[in-house]
């Protein structure tokens, strides 16, 4: 099985667990922490991820981790449970599926925003609140810079492309006047 459909599959019964035992977004930062500390220490990645090392070494890491952590009981037991199967080197993967679940319970969307110049703070919240209320959910916004797109704004949720972009608009006129 492929490691992304085996993440999900995990993914799925963790937060089914966590909504049922636990708070949903304190398990999100729990595995957040935890992939953040595999990903900074080259070592402790490699232990965990070496077929060589025997599960039980790793069941003991990831115990002593996850105490140390102060981990919610069903992030705890996931990751015993990858442990001991030998499979922790799922658990980023894990954590992306996590999240997209999450944040489709909470009814937030991710918005990325370009602009050709650094929007006011004003601007910003006036922009979210207004794709807030396009797609009726909460927006988590991120927002970059390219002066390429001279002025307007390119907003991308999900697969959608809003592009208000003055290159797209002058090209578009271009096309039109080489007809």
């Amino acid at each position: 099985m492929p490691s992304r459909a085996s993440a999900a599959r995990y993914a799925r019964a963790l937060f089914d667990v966590a909504l049922k035992e636990s708070d949903p977004a304190q398990i999100e930062r729990d595995l957040a922490s935890f992939v953040a500390l595999m990903s900074e220490n080259g070592e402790l990645h490699g232990a965990l991820t070496n077929p060589a090392i025997p599960a039980s070494a790793k069941h003991r890491i990831v115990d002593a981790l996850a105490q140390r952590l102060s981990m919610a009981k069903p992030a705890h037991k996931l990751l015993l449970l990858l442990a001991d199967r030998d499979r922790l080197g799922l658990a980023p993967q894990l954590l992306d599926v996590y999240r997209e679940r999450l944040m489709e319970h909470q009814q937030v969307v991710r918005a990325e925003v370009t602009t050709a110049a650094p929007l006011s703070p004003e601007r910003l919240a006036a922009l979210q609140q207004k794709l807030a209320s396009v797609t009726g959910r909460k927006i988590d916004m991120k927002t970059t810079v390219d002066p390429s797109i001279i002025g307007g704004v390119v907003t991308r949720i999900g697969s959608t492309v809003y592009d208000g972009s003055i290159a797209s608009q002058l090209a578009k006129l271009r096309e039109k006047l080489s007809v």
